[in-house]
């Protein structure tokens, strides 16, 4: 990677290097940029996308259904014509 690029981004970054860093992270970066390339020469599956096991609605249908019986819970709570009170709010 060219020095001068290097030399902007660390700048950018608020960070001032030296002669011998700019040439030793030029070449780091250089290195990281070539594995990039690296992986983009793997070949592509159009068949898997990011989650390699399909998914599917496996969602039910909401059935409404009372399993307790509202008497039964509300028998030994204080109540307001069948609401609970809760403390007042300021």
């Amino acid at each position: 990677m060219d020095r001068e690029i290097v030399a902007k981004v660390a700048k950018n970054a608020h960070i001032s290097l030296t002669g011998e860093e700019l040439d030793r992270y030029g070449r780091d970066l250089a290195d990281i940029l070539d594995y990039f390339a690296l992986l983009d020469e793997a070949p592509d599956r159009d068949d898997a996308g990011v989650n390699p096991v399909p998914v599917e609605n496996v969602l039910r249908e909401d059935v409404p259904s009372q399993e307790f019986d509202s008497e039964e819970l509300l028998r030994d709570m204080k109540t307001y014509e069948k609401f609970i009170r809760g403390p007042r709010l300021v």
